[in-house]
């Protein structure tokens, strides 16, 4: 096929468009600078729609991840991007006659704030879901997903959303990376007890995914699937095992969830009253009501139906996935690239 693949630069996206490529598929990324990757690219923002019917000229599917991500920031943002950017690339698939969209979501658009334990794909819901990512992400998740059908020019369009959870491995910056700083200056916590399971998804079994879902658009078509690796865990083990693989010590101290929430509650409260007087505000701060609230419930997930309608498995498993974290990390120390520089 020929697929565009929007947000490349991030560690999904690459890890989507080289799985993609190494089988033969015609590739070309969307993305505002310049990579290594083995494709065609075109520079742009998915905000711009210019720049999105440029990229989606000539394609017969699309992987949609371009989003931003960060936890707090201005509303006008994440609506530009994530809103925005997502009708902006339904509208050139739907013009162009594009076959087949996958529309990268996120589990926390049906996520309000409470343990979700072994359920499946809920609705997306923009009243409910917690801060701006999530809201931003339930809206564009419901706009790709009337787009299911034919098109007025009379082309079918087949869309599925995919919902990875907290996917992750080498290269992360935004998740391992920010925790394995976190733990390497002493400001990582247990929040609650560190008991509830959680589940993660390694990068590989997620590209996989999001590539199965491409192929069975026509068959899976017009609903949302939760990816995991399927194997939940405590939330303190999986914060220690990822501190561990980036060289630091795991987290020793706890805070109440009761407090945590709280703290997080008045930082969300200042940030907005930062943003309404139009100041800058620290894009990861330490606390905020939904990082509380995520690391102090469970939300782990039934497969079943995921798996069934994809016809994918991981194939990555949870040890040889921190391994080879784990010797990312090692292979970036000062050391390691001043011996490669020798070699």
């Amino acid at each position: 096929m020929r697929v565009l693949v929007t947000g490349a630069s991030g560690m999904l996206g690459g890890a989507v468009a080289r799985l993609l490529a190494d089988r033969g598929d015609e590739v070309t990324v969307l993305q505002r600078r310049s990579s290594s990757l083995p494709v065609r690219e075109v520079l742009g923002d998915v905000a711009d729609p210019d720049a999105v019917h440029r990229a989606v000229a000539g394609q017969d599917g699309i992987v949609h991840l371009a989003a931003k991500v960060n936890v707090v920031g201005p509303w006008a943002d994440y609506e530009r991007v994530n809103v925005g950017g997502t009708r902006h690339v339904v509208e050139a698939a739907t013009a162009q006659g594009v076959g087949r969209l996958v529309y990268v979501s996120s589990p926390s658009v049906a996520h309000a704030g409470s343990s979700i334990s072994g359920e499946g794909a809920g609705p997306a819901d923009p009243e409910r879901a917690r801060g701006p990512y999530s809201r931003s992400k339930a809206i564009g998740e419901r706009i790709a997903l009337a787009a299911d059908g034919p098109t007025r020019d009379g082309v079918d369009l087949a869309v599925v959303a995919v919902r990875p959870h907290l996917v992750w491995g080498p290269g992360d910056t935004q998740l391992v990376g920010r925790i394995v700083g976190r733990a390497r200056a002493g400001r990582l916590p247990i929040i609650g007890s560190g008991a509830p399971l959680i589940d993660t998804t390694y990068v590989d079994n997620a590209a996989d995914a999001l590539v199965e879902a491409l192929d069975r658009a026509p068959l899976a078509r017009g609903e949302a699937y939760v990816v995991t690796d399927g194997t939940p865990r405590p939330v303190g083990e999986v914060l220690d095992a990822w501190a561990r693989a980036g060289g630091a010590t795991g987290p020793s101290r706890r805070v109440p969830s009761g407090l945590a929430r709280a703290a997080g509650s008045l930082v969300d409260a200042g940030i907005g009253v930062a943003l309404r007087l139009g100041h800058d505000v620290e894009t990861d701060p330490p606390i905020t009501r939904f990082l509380a609230e995520q690391l102090s419930t469970a939300h782990w997930f039934d497969q079943r139906r995921t798996r069934a309608a994809l016809d994918w498995a991981p194939r990555v498993g949870r040890d040889e996935g921190l391994r080879r974290l784990a010797a990312s990390y090692a292979a970036d120390t000062p050391d390691a690239r001043e011996r490669g520089h020798r070699a």
